[in-house]
C-alpha cells in the first residue's frame, strides 16, 4: 500500500466531503443557486431597461404585492416608462390585454419588468399566471 502524501490526503478529503455537500444541497442550496441565476437575469434586465430609459420619459412604478397591482389605475403622460416590481413570494407575469407591449418573463421576488407607452389611451394588463390580477394604465 502506498503511503499517504499530502496531495493524496487532500484528494481523499475532498472525495469524502463531496457526498455530504450534495446531501446538504437541499432547498437552501437550491435557493442560493436560484438567487445567483435570478441576479444574473435581473442584471441583464436592468441593462436592457437602462438602455430603454435613456430614450423614455419619466418612470412610474407599479408594485405587485398580495396578488394585486398598486397603484391601480395609474395615469401617466405619453412616453412614460412603466416599471413593475414583484414583491410577492410567487412569480407573476405582465401581459397586455390588447397586445400593446411584449409580455414579461416570469418575475420572481424583487424582479422587475419595464415598458414604454408612447401612445395616449387606456392599457389593460393582467398576470398571465394569475389572470384574476388585473390592472390599468391611462396614458394622456
Amino acid at each position: 500500500m502506498k503511503p499517504f502524501t499530502p496531495a493524496r490526503r487532500t484528494l481523499l478529503s475532498a472525495l469524502s466531503v463531496t457526498p455530504l455537500l450534495l446531501i446538504a444541497g437541499t432547498r437552501r442550496g437550491y435557493a442560493a443557486s436560484n438567487a445567483v441565476r435570478h441576479a444574473a437575469a435581473s442584471t441583464a434586465d436592468m441593462a436592457h431597461t437602462a438602455a430603454d430609459s435613456a430614450q423614455a420619459g419619466p418612470s412610474y412604478r407599479i408594485e405587485i404585492h398580495n396578488f394585486a397591482f398598486s397603484p391601480n389605475p395609474l395615469t401617466v403622460p405619453k412616453g412614460a416608462r412603466i416599471v413593475w416590481t414583484n414583491r410577492d413570494d410567487e412569480p407573476h407575469t405582465i401581459v397586455s390585454a390588447a397586445g400593446a407591449f411584449q409580455a414579461s418573463r416570469a418575475l420572481d421576488t424583487d424582479d422587475s419588468f419595464a415598458t414604454v407607452l408612447e401612445q395616449p389611451g387606456t392599457y389593460a394588463y393582467f398576470c398571465g399566471i394569475h389572470p384574476m390580477m388585473v390592472g390599468k394604465i391611462v396614458v394622456r
